[in-house]
């Protein structure tokens, strides 16, 4: 796999796009928590502590207010595994879905440990980080399938019958590869989900959502960025679900107020199945009037609100950047120093990577965070 050439990037440019970042990362991990806050709880649950709007702030989940789940942890090893890619590539490796497979191996070590391991001198900074030593939640699926070091592939992929969003919610950072063609990016979030989940749609379903959010970070509109998408799903074996759900939730931004019973119409599974759950957030973002009532809308519902609100956060946030985030829940959210000094190393490596490391010369303090073992 390549990637496109490396564009050339003036200082507005670098700006405009690590604000993007920080908006994606960080507007999933807030719709995460606003989600997680609500997960167990019916539609009418929902409403009756909340009202019919769903709920205006954080609520406490796993102990705390702001808390986010394995998704956000997740996203931030796909990130990791990302930047680790582009520093390998001055070695002659280059294949981001190895790298990708390894950074999800240490989320799966974080499962199992009480805590960082300092004898593992490839683990680099993110896995040093103690917060993300907790379980909240992750998919049978994606336990199972980083249960070995066995690489899934398209030709074996893992789990083949696993079709809910495990491998989906993790896909965001594929599309802030901005410098790639839209058909690499989808291909790479492909390639990446069966590591896990091996039903075609759910690897499909992250392909697109790579591809829509790619076109958000370009500064396209969720509308156009979806057209491509499914132009892309066209040609690939099983897409029909996928495509089907995408263009429900089209269809559905015509059909009146925005609500939990136009939710409930996209999809059988409230969000359980990839693709319901795909939909879901795209049609809160087509519909949202701010990200704020974009996530409340998207976790108002039967299903996994975790998952829809980490899936709609993480468009929103790329569509608007980082300023339109909610403050109030920013500076509640679990891990905030965390997420951005990630975004803003993704941001610089994607950006400037060639002044960090070459293959005749690095600067030292970046190989200690990003190692290329």
């Amino acid at each position: 796999m390549s990637a496109a050439a490396a564009a050339v990037w003036g200082r507005a440019e670098q700006q405009d796009f690590r604000a993007r970042v920080r908006g994606c990362l960080l507007g999933a991990a807030i719709g995460d928590a606003l989600g997680a806050g609500v997960s167990a709880l019916s539609v009418e649950a929902i409403r009756a502590a909340h009202g019919p709007d769903g709920p205006a702030d954080l609520a406490p989940a796993y102990g705390r207010r702001g808390a986010v789940t394995s998704a956000t942890q997740l996203s931030l090893f796909t990130v990791d595994g990302l930047i680790r890619a582009q520093v390998r590539r001055d070695t002659g490796a280059w294949h981001p879905p190895t790298d990708v497979h390894r950074a999800h191996l240490r989320w799966a070590a974080t499962q199992r440990d009480w805590g960082p391991d300092e004898r593992r001198k490839d683990n680099g900074w993110l896995a040093c980080e103690e917060w993300l030593y907790a379980r909240r939640g992750p998919a049978l699926a994606t336990l199972t399938g980083l249960g070995d070091e066995i690489l899934g592939t398209l030709d074996r992929p893992k789990n083949p019958t696993a079709r809910d969003a495990g491998a989906l919610v993790r896909s965001a950072p594929y599309g802030l590869l901005v410098g790639w063609e839209p058909q690499l990016v989808c291909q790479l979030a492909v390639e990446c989900a069966v590591q896990t989940h091996g039903h075609p749609t759910a690897y499909l379903s992250a392909g697109a959502f790579a591809v829509v959010v790619h076109g958000l970070a370009r500064g396209e509109s969720v509308d156009g960025s979806v057209q491509r998408a499914l132009a892309l799903l066209a040609a690939r074996p099983g897409h029909e679900p996928v495509s089907e759900a995408l263009k429900h939730a089209l269809g559905a931004v015509r059909q009146g107020i925005p609500g939990p019973a136009r939710i409930a119409s996209l999809g059988d599974t409230d969000g359980e199945h990839a693709e319901d759950a795909l939909a879901i957030a795209v049609y809160c973002a087509l519909v949202g009037e701010d990200v704020r009532h974009g996530l409340r809308l998207a976790v108002n519902h039967d299903g996994p609100s975790e998952t829809t609100g980490t899936l709609t956060g993480a468009l929103l946030g790329a569509l608007h950047g980082e300023t339109a985030l909610p403050p109030a829940w920013l500076a509640e959210l679990e891990g905030r120093p965390t997420i951005l000094e990630l975004a803003d190393d993704f941001a610089m490596e994607m950006t400037q990577g060639p002044a960090l490391h070459s293959p005749a010369a690095s600067a030292p303090g970046w190989l200690a965070r990003y190692p290329r073992g």
